[in-house]
């Protein structure tokens, strides 16, 4: 039976009645842009777009919601006058969705929604307060490891090095092709750091050897995992709209391969998405498409791997009581949100 097409919602799906198994999540932030702007109507973008999407998925073998109940939440926007202060607020908004029973989907808006997002993911029953045992997969074109970027140290271009200060476990990071000589010397040094870089995966004869090994590295997982997709970790000619496009990246295909290869992997939960960077391109859809093809197959992996019982609802046990002023409590300067672009 054909789905009721509902304005406003993900793929134009209805929500059906019953707990909420797929949230997508939208978060209006941009605060720290350091070139392109416009990703706070990023999220709105990429659902709008996402109404052209097929809901036929030809490896889940079946149209979305696939029995699931998909709930697209209401934008969210930060409302605290400092920066840390609405980043601990996003934390807090984003912690709902981490019951156990919900898998969630944040639509960005810039690369520093990642360190609160996955701040929040310390309830999770799979993360159980230690957030050593978590996995956060990066596709970007930045490595994102700066100490700080204009003075400011949550900038999007810091988001990586703030997620790694949160305790993760590991980070592992492919399409990477724009990074300073600091960060270069962290991903040497750091061994939480496993990095892919394009130069190697896109080379025109010794790539395939390379991009094995990325996916093999993605087989070799188990536990729970984030995926973090920076949109500019395609190749720019895909995403021209995203806040800092770079020349020489992942193929779309590439990376729908790292997606389906990531929640095939039978170790692996992924307890958490988010793709981020949205651009709204004016003379063509091109970018939010793409940002919304992307979300689609992720929803579509999701749900394969619940129907294949990969993926299993989890009981929140978990007695870990996490502090909603985390970033509030951090000792950098609290600049007021209207000194950033």
């Amino acid at each position: 039976m054909e789905e009721e097409f509902v304005e406003g919602n993900f793929l134009g799906l209805p929500q059906r009645e019953g707990d909420v198994d797929v949230a997508i999540v939208p978060l209006a932030y941009e605060l720290t842009t350091s070139y392109g702007t416009g990703t706070a109507q990023g999220p709105s973008a990429c659902i709008d777009a996402s109404a052209q999407v097929e809901l036929y998925d030809s490896v889940l073998g079946q149209d979305l919601p696939a029995g699931l109940v998909i709930a697209t939440v209401p934008e969210w926007e930060g409302t605290r006058p400092t920066l840390l202060g609405q980043l601990d607020e996003l934390a807090d908004h984003a912690s709902a969705w981490y019951n156990g029973a919900c898998f969630p989907l944040f639509l960005g808006g810039e690369h520093g929604i990642l360190p609160p997002v996955i701040r929040s993911s310390i309830s999770h029953p799979l993360v159980d307060g230690n957030l050593d045992r978590l996995t956060v997969v990066q596709i970007d074109a930045h490595a994102d490891l700066r100490a700080s970027l204009d003075g400011e140290p949550f900038s999007h271009a810091c988001a990586a090095a703030r997620t790694l200060d949160t305790g993760i476990g590991k980070l592992l990071q492919v399409g990477i092709r724009a990074y300073s000589r600091e960060e270069a010397a962290l991903i040497s040094s750091d061994t939480r750091i496993t990095t892919y870089f394009a130069k190697d995966t896109q080379h025109p004869h010794s790539g395939t050897k390379h991009w094995d090994a990325w996916l093999n590295t993605l087989r070799s997982l188990k536990g729970p995992v984030h995926l973090t997709l920076d949109l500019d970790g395609l190749d720019g000619a895909l995403v021209p709209a995203t806040g800092t496009p770079v020349p020489g990246g992942l193929s779309f295909w590439q990376v729908i391969e790292t997606i389906e290869t990531l929640f095939q992997v039978p170790e692996v939960s992924v307890i958490g998405a988010d793709v981020n960077e949205i651009g709204c391109q004016e003379d063509t859809p091109l970018t939010q498409f793409t940002a919304a093809q992307l979300a689609t197959k992720i929803v579509a992996c999701h749900a394969l791997a619940r129907k294949e019982q990969r993926w299993t609802p989890t009981p929140h046990t978990s007695s870990h009581d996490e502090s909603s002023t985390y970033f509030r409590a951090m000792k950098e300067p609290q600049h007021s949100v209207g000194d950033h672009a």
